[in-house]
């Protein structure tokens, strides 16, 4: 009878345990961030910097245009900076 029991536990436990799937290898691509190195880009020295305190409204509206085509320029070559980094 101790025989009979004992198959049988054998051939329990044999059906019990179910093969481990082979394991699979997955490709994960994280990015890393990485150092933009450009010129330092150096501010100007605006238009209106430079102006006298009390200066007549006449240099005071020309130092303003002048200043806002430096600010142009200034954004311009802050952008190419930038976009050389991405």
């Amino acid at each position: 009878m101790n025989r009979v029991i004992l198959v049988g536990v054998l051939l329990l436990a044999g059906c019990g345990e179910t093969p481990r799937p082979a394991p699979v290898y997955v490709e994960v691509k994280v990015p890393v961030p990485v150092p933009c190195k450009t010129a330092e880009v150096s501010k100007p020295a605006f238009a209106v910097d430079q102006l006298k305190i009390g200066a007549p409204i006449d240099q005071q509206m020309r130092a303003l245009r002048a200043e806002r085509h430096q600010r142009i320029g200034y954004e311009k070559v802050l952008e190419s900076a930038i976009n050389a980094c991405e």
